[in-house]
């Protein structure tokens, strides 16, 4: 009631404040049927409209009328901050495994600081400090691998002992810990007074907010939005904002063309109690225990205590859910697990009385991370919602890069971890959601080790070899609903023992990927690698070539039958997407892309391509299978089975050739791997595909032939210093920045997108450099792993992070990939990185606070891989050990 009460209070604070309000907003009772509601009529038009008035929607016109979008509308269907936001527990954390999240929250909670001196609203902010709590020693290393984070972000962090715990919060029983994470700036906030805080100073710059206004659907015409419906009149505009939260998912469905926004609610439960005899002081550190799946924060002098349950509540699956929400029913049988724990980590507990157990929906999404961004179907409908009960820590930072994003055709940092477009249509099923929200939910509190899979929401897309390859021992991982190979387990061992293998040091599929990457180095693997995109754009005249020449960095214009590795650019130089082109006639085009891109490409190249009706492009991805034959002994195998010489004079590297293989014909044959190993990929027709396989696989017997996955794959691509997009390169990232000059052709004597920022860069330098660092020191058996986001140190000082790591099993070592940036050491300016600078460092890895030292290098060891010596002979220059 108390702080019901406050929020009131604040409220008509806020009000008085605003004279303008008085008549917009709402009466509070509804019974006073005397006073007009909506004594102010809607606007008739608006460059911009916001679809709920929580954190999100409040944060993003903020943000939007900071810089200087002022004909802004926000509506609400209730009152403000009576969503989620209401019921959030306040808690601003910036210990985060994403370094964007992390960011987002580290700017949330300096723009939190200082809003009540910029609006006059109490936000109720309190710096308490925040202490995550480790009942296990892979749970400390996770810690110890976001404090790494933590600090080289200029974000102060400590791993303390269980007796500084007992210190800094005395409450708290140590006794089963074996450390913790202390973050000093963590703070404690009013979610609901933060919205209405951020909507005064919106308000302020001229946007124009109304309650007790609920949008019916957005109306889109040549996919763009025109306007929206309302229960109060029409609305034309050019952007539209869904910010609806949990509501977000069916507004999404509601217009003339859906718009998919994966998330669900789940029941989230807190209990209140009331103040204790002393009540606790205001700035006692809130606690997390992921091990007991709780958090705990003072709350009025007494608590506040939460979690996520391992069997969650999914909400509304059925349909619309109520307009504003109340609390749920009470579930104290459910909360009982909970409970134990917190009386475990707080027996003082036991004399505290209890005021209220809250339960409210919170959304999740299928991967736990937020989603943001323009819809890939609709231009000009943009999403922020999904915060996965992280709301008010990214609420801030999420709210800045959308209105960026609007703004400036893009945000000031890589989102695609958090866009829209890594999500196709197939995760907006509501049994898929509902399946996978039961599944994440718990995951909040679970520990995140290196390569975990979902279990829930699995077998969508399959291969027509899903069966055989089940069948011969594979391990399945899923990327963007496509089930893909990590490895084959042998016949013989242990299955159980590598499904339960979670670990930051050496996993159990160490040997047997071992096995995998040198039967492609001396003999012949097959991959099944049918989930990467594949389009397919023709033209009747030369529409094709001439589009596809602006919107590609490399010369296409290359002889029927080549196969040219280009980037598609914006217009920084940036990497929207990384493939390769095969010209299929004078006129069409094959082009394959990383699986994650299948949405996100199509959506940038049908903004950019021309309306022009002679011109065609096609996703194909689900009519080929392909198989990657990689090795020396791949050319034996294709030469027998189809009966043409396929050596190097008569199947050059890079080229593409439609041939038969055994009965099947019009098999599409590259000779590319996407590892640097000799070999081929076969894209072969759907209904051929079992048969190409089995014919690949008895030919091959005599030749050594056998299964791989994708972790063979991924070690070979790292120890030959192949970035991959979505990992090491990104829209910040240009091919001169990843010595990628060579997949650019800057004078093709037509004009490129992103050609101006390169000439730029090959002119005045670039800032940073992808790098390739071989760990020195390091025993791959007892030491922890490297596996990506790792900082890296030069001379001692912090300079990037890692991207992507593996063992190369040739170097017998690990290798890690990054890019490292070059700051002036008195102002911190970024500089011009060189040959020189990268070549004279001394380099160190940290890993989870452990430093390794590391061997930069620009360039792939060639001499290792071109010609097959005897391991003894190779020049190490220094990296063999001693």
């Amino acid at each position: 009631a108390a702080g019901m009460f406050l929020r009131l209070l604040s409220d008509v604070r806020w009000r008085a404040a605003n004279p303008t309000w008085r008549g917009v907003t709402c009466c509070r009772r509804s019974n006073s049927s005397t006073a007009d509601p909506h004594p102010i009529a809607l606007p008739a038009q608006a460059q911009v409209v916001i679809c709920g008035g929580g954190i999100m929607g409040t944060s993003v016109a903020y943000h939007l009328s900071k810089m200087g979008w002022k004909d802004i509308v926000l509506l609400e269907q209730g009152r403000l901050a009576a969503g989620t936001t209401r019921f959030c527990a306040g808690i601003v954390s910036t210990a985060r495994h994403v370094s964007l999240e992390l960011k987002m929250a580290d700017y949330s909670n300096k723009l939190y600081r200082q809003l009540e001196q910029e609006t006059g609203v109490n936000t109720g902010y309190v710096k308490t400090g925040s202490i995550s709590l480790a009942q296990t020693q892979d749970r400390l290393i996770s810690l110890k691998r976001i404090a790494s984070s933590l600090k080289v972000m200029g974000i102060p962090c400590e791993i303390i002992t269980p007796k500084q715990v007992a210190q800094l919060h005395p409450l708290i029983n140590i006794h089963d810990l074996v450390g913790a994470m202390y973050v000093p700036e963590d703070a404690l906030v009013s979610s609901a007074n933060v919205s209405l805080a951020l909507a005064t100073a919106a308000s302020r710059n001229g946007v124009q907010i109304h309650e007790r206004t609920s949008v019916s659907h957005v109306s889109v015409q040549k996919g763009r939005v025109t306007g929206v419906e309302t229960d109060r009149g029409q609305i034309q505009c050019q952007y539209f904002v869904n910010c609806a939260g949990q509501w977000a998912y069916e507004l999404g469905h509601s217009g003339e063309e859906p718009v998919n926004i994966p998330l669900h609610a789940c029941e989230h439960f807190y209990l209140l109690t009331h103040p204790s005899k002393e009540p606790l002081p205001s700035n006692l550190p809130t606690i997390v225990d992921p091990d007991g799946r709780i958090y705990i924060r003072n709350w009025q002098g007494g608590i506040l205590s939460g979690g996520f349950e391992k069997n969650p509540k999914p909400l509304f699956t059925e349909g619309r859910n109520q307009l504003e929400i109340q609390n749920l029913q009470e579930d104290w049988d459910h909360f009982e697990p909970l409970l134990s724990a917190l009386l475990r980590r707080m027996p003082a507990l036991e004399a505290l009385q209890i005021m209220q157990l809250v339960n409210c929906p919170e959304s999740f999404t299928p991967d736990m991370r937020c989603i943001m961004g323009e819809s890939p179907t609709v231009r000009g409908y943009f999403v922020l919602a999904g915060m996965n009960s992280a709301g008010i820590s990214y609420g801030g930072g999420a709210g800045k890069y959308l209105a960026e994003w609007m703004v400036n055709g893009y945000p000031s940092e890589n989102v695609w971890p958090l866009d829209l477009k890594r999500f196709g249509t197939l995760q907006s099923s509501r049994t898929f959601l509902r399946h996978r929200v039961m599944e994440v939910m718990p995951l909040m509190c679970d520990l995140k080790v290196p390569r975990w899979d979902f279990q829930t929401g699995r077998q969508l897309r399959t291969s027509p070899l899903y069966d055989r390859l089940d069948a011969q021992g594979a391990r399945w991982m899923e990327k963007h609903g496509f089930e893909r190979v990590k490895y084959f387990v042998p016949p013989g061992k242990d299955l159980l023992d590598l499904d339960q293998s979670k670990t930051f040091y050496k996993p159990d599929w160490f040997d047997i990927v071992g096995s995998e990457v040198k039967c492609c180095k001396e003999a012949v693997c097959v991959i099944d690698m049918s989930s990467f995109t594949k389009f397919e754009i023709s033209s009747t005249g030369d529409q094709a070539l001439a589009s596809l020449q602006y919107l590609f960095s490399n010369d296409l214009d290359v002889p029927v039958g080549h196969v040219v590795h280009t980037g598609m650019l914006n217009e920084k130089g940036g990497y929207e997407n990384d493939c390769s082109i095969a010209r299929l006639s004078k006129r069409s085009f094959f082009m394959i892309s990383p699986t994650d891109q299948q949405v996100h490409c199509w959506a940038w190249l049908k903004d950019r391509l021309p309306d022009d009706s002679s011109l065609t492009m096609e996703d194909v991805t689900w009519k080929y299978t392909a198989l990657n034959l990689i090795g020396p002994r791949a050319v034996d195998v294709l030469s027998e089975l189809s009966y043409a010489p396929m050596t190097a004079e008569h199947f050059p590297s890079l080229f593409c050739k439609e041939m038969s293989v055994g009965y099947a014909n019009g098999i599409r044959v590259m000779s590319i791997t996407h590892t640097g190993e000799p070999g081929f990929v076969l894209y072969i027709p759907i209904e051929y595909a079992l048969h190409v396989y089995n014919e690949v696989m008895n030919m091959g017997q005599k030749y050594g032939i056998r299964n791989a996955g994708y972790y063979a794959l991924r070690s070979l691509r790292i120890e030959k210093f192949f970035a991959f997009w979505g990992q090491d390169l990104d829209a910040f990232t240009t091919p001169m920045e990843c010595g990628r000059e060579f997949q650019v052709k800057l004078e093709k004597g037509m004009q490129f997108v992103g050609q101006e920022a390169l000439l730029e860069q090959k002119q005045n330098g670039v800032y940073k450099r992808f790098t390739m660092f071989i760990l020195e020191d390091h025993d791959t058996d007892t030491d922890l792993w490297p596996w990506w986001g790792e900082p890296i140190f030069r001379n001692g000082r912090y300079v990037g992070k890692t991207t992507s790591s593996a063992y190369s099993y040739t170097l017998e070592r690990h290798v890690c990939l990054g890019f490292v940036h070059h700051f002036d050491e008195k102002t911190g300016e970024e500089l011009v990185v060189t040959t020189d600078f990268i070549n004279q460092g001394e380099y160190e890895i940290d890993i989870a606070g452990q430093r390794f030292q590391a061997k930069a290098k620009l360039y792939p060891f060639s001499s290792l891989f071109t010609q097959r010596r005897r391991k003894e002979e190779v020049e190490l220059s220094g990296y063999q050990r001693e």
